[in-house]
Formats: C-alpha cells, structure tokens, sequence
C-alpha cells in the first residue's frame, strides 16, 4: 500500500522442500520461506504491507480524527484504500512509538546535561512555560480502583511569539502564534525531563527572563525549583479567583449577598498588590471543614505567596493567566481522546498523544515524518 494507491506485485516463494530444510532455514536464516523479489525491493521486512510513507499518513488521520474508526473511513474516502479500524491503530501505535521513544532520549539527554548547561541569558524577551494535568480514563484499575489517569501537559513560547492587535473596540487582544506541547502521561518525575528538554529547544537559558506559570499543584511548584530554579513561578489569576469564590461560597453557605461582596474584595486585594491583607483576613477561616473538592483558600494562598505579586506583573506586562494550557489540554487530549465512551490502553495513549503533541506544535513533517522516513526500523524502499 502507498500514496499512490495499492502497488500489486506478482513474485515467486520458494519454500523448504521438507521438514528437516525447513527447520534448517528457520534456525540459520530466521525465515520460514524466500521471497527473492520482496527481498530485493526490501519489502519483505515492510511492516503492515505499507510504505512508510503511507504509514505517516494513517498516523496523521488517526491523531486527527475522532476515532480509529473515523480513520478508517476517511482513508477509504480520500485515497480509495480499506485499512481497518484495528489495523490503523497498530499503525499509530508504532509511528507513535517510534516519536515517544526518540522524545524520551532527547529528554533523557538535555536533563542528564542540566548541569552543564551554559545559561548566558543574552536575549531580551520572555519564555514562558505553561503546565497542568488532566485526567484520562483506562482500560485498568490502580492500587485504589480506579481507572482514570493524570496527562501532564506542558506548553512553552516566547514573548517573540506573542501578537498583539487591537479590536475596533480600541481593546488589545493577544495571541501566540508559535508554541510547542509536551504531553506525558505519568508521573512528575518523567514529566519533568520532557518539559526541560522542551524548553531548552526553545531557548531555556538564552532568554532574560522565564516565567512558569500553573494552577498551583504541588508538584509543578516542586518540579520548577529543581529545573527552573531562575524562574519566576505565577500563580494563574483565573484559578485563583475561581477557588476564591468557591471558598467564599461555602464559607457563607452560598448566600450570594455575603459571599459575592466578600469574594470581590479579596480578589481586588490581590490585584492590587494587598496580599498580606487577604492573609489576615483569611487567618478568623482556619481550621474549617470544607467539603470534598473545594479548595482551602487559607493554605493554597501561604502556599503561593510568592507568587501572586499582580500589581508587580502587570507593570512589566507579564502574563498572569494560564488560559492558553487550558486551551492546550482541550486541542491536546479532550477532543481526541476524551469523548463519551473512551477507555484507553496506556501506551496506546500516550503514543496518541506524542502524535497529538507534534501536530498540534506545528512539528508533523519535522519530527514525525522525517523521522519515519529516516528511521532504522523500516526498509529503505527505491
């Protein structure tokens, strides 16, 4: 099968003349016939009858598309070939693979050289790093039942690659217009040699400035200080304003005529540099019982302290929102792998979402297709 359609080939196998030949071919040449031509177009060795070429090409329907078996209807529309649904995900899984296993030693490679980095910091400008974590749902259980696992996403860019345009409203509306995802789906400690490598990519440690900033979870703000220890960490405004209202809500029973009036003002304070005053007005709510899933503002602000300086960020003009990871999570994993119904075998997922990464960072041809094409693992084919 290639670009071009299916390629039919009329060829000649020989096989063992008896059982003792055959054994003797299995053992001495791993092969259980010969098939001279396949051989001498390297075809024999092809995997899923496939050009590489081809192969890139179902890999790019299967990250794009809804569902395996979206794919396979879209391949048969386009280019007139039946791949079926199983089979396209066998592809994907192994050009998937193949741009997962070659990230993880570029990362293994820039963290193992972390040390050795020579951080000039010549460059005027920005970078800044975005990270977050959402769920996925599995096929397996874990040690406490459940079957849903975290997606760490990370996002990084530059102030190079922000534009700005003013509305005819006179309001100024920016955009990025270049940025590069890393998605990892598993702990912090493999998270964090794929975000370092893909800020290194991006000019880590050439830029004057690096910004990260996070929801506030635990383990961003312990991963930054081993690998971005130079970065100013910022507490996402929108998260701190939802949890602020959430907060205020339970904390006034979801009187609205309490908890709106009390919520704004603390918000105000932060914006406007009064930190230390929300914290002694927090200081009368210690100790309460809050429910399941609502945040304990009183921690979560002490915890974050140093990183909720509003007024100081607006007047350099950094960006104090997280929206664009947000967006991230959703273009990265919800709208492919996180429809109704959709269970996942974990490397299946993460080879999915390498895929996902890569497209969605504008890197298909560069690092997916080129490095099909040029990988060990497939014949070269002339």
């Amino acid at each position: 099968m290639t670009t071009r359609g299916a390629l039919k080939i009329t060829r000649t196998i020989l096989r063992a003349a008896d059982e003792a030949s055959q054994e003797k071919l299995k053992s001495e040449e791993k092969l259980m016939s010969i098939v001279p031509m396949d051989m001498m177009l390297g075809i024999d060795k092809m995997p899923y009858k496939m050009t590489r070429e081809m192969m890139c090409e179902v890999a790019f329907w299967a990250q794009n598309q809804s569902s395996f078996k979206a794919t396979e209807t879209v391949l048969k529309k386009i280019y007139g070939i039946g791949v079926a649904s199983e089979t396209v995900r066998k592809i994907a899984d192994c050009v998937g693979k193949i741009v997962f296993e070659e990230d993880e030693r570029s990362a293994a490679f820039e963290y193992g050289n972390m040390s050795k980095m020579d951080y000039a910091r010549a460059k005027c400008g920005i970078m800044y790093i975005q990270m977050d974590g959402a769920a996925l749902n599995t096929r397996h259980k874990d040690n406490e039942g459940s079957t849903w696992r975290e997606n760490k996403l990370g996002m990084v860019f530059t102030s190079d690659d922000i534009r700005v345009r003013t509305t005819k409203k006179g309001e100024k509306v920016s955009s990025i217009s270049k940025k590069e995802y890393a998605s990892y789906l598993g702990g912090a400690d493999g998270f964090k040699k794929h975000i370092f490598a893909c800020a290194v990519r991006n000019g880590y440690g050439v830029y004057r400035t690096t910004i990260v900033l996070s929801d506030g979870a635990t383990w961003i703000r312990n991963m930054c200080e081993e690998i971005f220890p130079d970065a100013i960490q910022i507490l996402d405004l929108f998260h701190l304003c939802e949890n602020t209202y959430e907060y205020a809500k339970v904390i006034f029973k979801n009187d609205e005529a309490k908890y709106k009036p009390w919520a704004e003002d603390v918000i105000c304070k932060f914006k406007n540099g009064k930190k230390m005053e929300v914290v002694e007005i927090l200081k009368q709510y210690q100790g309460r019982t809050l429910p399941k899933g609502t945040v304990n503002l009183p921690i979560y602000v002490n915890n974050n302290i140093d990183k909720i300086n509003y007024d100081e960020y607006g007047e350099k003009g950094y960006y104090v929102g997280s929206g664009a990871i947000e967006s991230g999570n959703k273009v990265v994993l919800q709208k492919r792998l996180k429809l109704a119904g959709m269970r996942w075998n974990e490397q299946t997922a993460q080879y999915l979402l390498s895929l996902r990464a890569k497209y969605e960072s504008g890197l298909w041809q560069q690092c997916v297709v080129h490095k099909i094409l040029s990988c060990d693992f497939f014949p070269s084919l002339h």
